[in-house]
């Protein structure tokens, strides 16, 4: 166990940079391989494998964050998080020599193996070290982290894909964690706690292989296969009975890797599914608002990144905020202000008129970051001092891999909307235009782009991209609804902890 008290000032700020620098690792890695597309596929070949190395690294992510949360409740944050670190050093490394797509693709599940230590246990042991008014500006610190990922990273792999070689982008990683580890290893020091433990092993596996096939099902539905395909339909039947073995296993282990407290207490239960509701959110403009940016704005990819980036701009400011917000109201009551804030930011671009502006979207980025912060600190925060240190590992990781499922299942949900509706426009095409349109739904972006259609067809096609991203955030309107509803049937009245602060408690409780 972790005693915050027996700390000073300089070894938590030492404690802190090495935290933020293992994040940045987790962080840096989800954006800074984008750019460098065209010299990989150009030196290893495989393009049509390309996705999954962004898709493996995701699965292997999520799919391990709650067993690492689980894990760092038994052993101890330390270890786990060092251990999980060199495990994303070893595959950066091996990511950096690969020979070809495959081989590039195993050592990226390799580095997502251990980015999953990563997210779990860092904001673990924030919870830890600092007390309930302090974390909030904590996880803004976290979240200005995955800001600076989203600008600096694509930046830096275009400028060693450009000047160097792509391989730096991974080799860059092994400087930061091998300081970030030492780091931890010097100032990070916990009391053992002896007691026996039994590792549900069988309860571990299942889990990793239910929520691998899930996750897998998500990602190749609409994409490799339709959804209503044999394969799409047997993948999915694979993933539902696993889940019901894994919940049988977990149902009779002595200490489940995900205990079923997890979702009677109604408190943990609504603040990880309005994790999965913000994560599925996210990535409405994740995935399309830059393609909207230089399709319908016109903008350059440089300026169409940099709208999505302004997201991080509103994030780690109303996630520092929040502290006084909800030390004032209460954790539900501050997720909920955030919850309203995602609607009326979701609701904001759907009222956009044609083409748009690309200074509402700025502003509208802002606002829905805001919410973001104000809606995912009170509720992680929340959920960290409603139990002890003993289990606060297993309520961190259950609350992301809510984040990080919601984003699995909204890169589906917000692909076929976008898919379906630009298929429908190309369909419903007037006559006179159909011969000049593209004919499938791969060949719009370049044929927007390339200005060899005629006027009308250009307008056309820009026009549909601006229905298929108008449609995607109409479908965001309605998660942002279902997310605002599930925390308001939230309790308002959260436990904490007395560990945490007896002061605090009266006040939050």
């Amino acid at each position: 166990m972790l005693n915050s008290a027996s700390l000073d000032r300089a070894q938590r700020r030492w404690i802190l940079s090495a935290l933020m620098m293992t994040m940045m690792l987790a962080a840096m890695d989800t954006t800074i391989v984008s750019t460098a597309i065209p010299q990989i596929v150009g030196d290893l070949g495989g393009f049509a494998l390309f996705s999954w190395v962004f898709s493996i690294y995701l699965l292997a992510q999520t799919v391990t964050i709650p067993i690492y949360g689980k894990l760092a409740d038994v052993f101890g944050r330390k270890p786990v998080l060092i251990i999980g670190t060199l495990i994303f050093l070893i595959g950066s490394t091996a990511s950096a020599f690969s020979w070809n797509m495959v081989s590039l693709i195993v050592f990226r599940g390799l580095q997502g193996l251990g980015a999953g230590s990563i997210m779990a246990t860092v904001n673990t042991l924030a919870g830890d070290l600092y007390s309930v008014r302090e974390r909030a500006s904590i996880e803004g610190w976290f979240s200005s982290v995955w800001g600076i990922a989203a600008i600096v990273g694509p930046t830096i792999g275009g400028a060693f894909a450009e000047y160097a070689s792509w391989r730096w982008i991974f080799l860059i990683n092994l400087p930061v964690g091998v300081a970030a580890i030492a780091l931890v290893a010097r100032f990070l020091h916990e009391e053992p706690e002896h007691h026996r433990h039994s590792i549900d092993y069988a309860g571990a596996g299942l889990m990793l292989m239910a929520g691998a096939t899930l996750i897998f099902a998500l990602l190749q539905g609409g994409q490799a296969w339709a959804w209503l395909s044999p394969q799409s339909i047997t993948v999915f039947a694979v993933a539902l009975i696993l889940a019901g073995a894994t919940l049988l296993v977990e149902w009779r282990a002595a200490e489940p890797i995900m205990p079923g407290w997890l979702w009677r207490h109604r408190v943990l239960a609504g603040a990880n599914l309005s994790m999965v509701g913000m994560g599925l959110i996210m990535m409405g403009p994740n995935t399309y608002l830059p393609t909207f940016g230089q399709s319908v704005l016109g903008l350059g990819a440089i300026t169409a990144g940099l709208v999505l980036a302004s997201m991080s701009i509103g994030w780690p400011v109303a996630s520092a905020f929040s502290g006084r917000l909800y030390l004032r109201i209460g954790f539900r009551d501050t997720a909920l202000v955030g919850a309203v804030v995602i609607v009326v930011a979701a609701a904001g671009f759907v009222m956009l008129p044609y083409p748009g502006s690309m200074w509402a979207v700025l502003a509208d980025q802002v606002l829905l970051g805001a919410g973001f912060g104000l809606l995912s600190t009170p509720m992680l925060v929340g959920v960290q001092s409603a139990v002890t240190w003993r289990e606060r590992g297993v309520v961190t990781g259950a609350n992301i891999f809510g984040r990080y499922l919601g984003e699995s299942l909204g890169a589906a949900i917000v692909g076929t909307i976008f898919n379906g509706t630009i298929a429908a426009q190309l369909g419903h095409a007037p006559a006179d235009l159909r011969t000049g349109l593209p004919h499938d739904i791969n060949s719009v972006i370049n044929s927007s782009h390339s200005h060899k259609l005629s006027v009308a067809a250009e307008e056309y096609i820009r026009h549909a991209m601006y229905t298929a991203t108008h449609h995607v955030y109409v479908a965001l309107v309605i998660v942002a609804l279902i997310t605002l509803a599930i925390v308001l049937f939230t309790p308002r009245h959260f436990p904490v902890a007395a560990e945490d602060d007896p002061a605090e408690a009266a006040t939050l409780s």
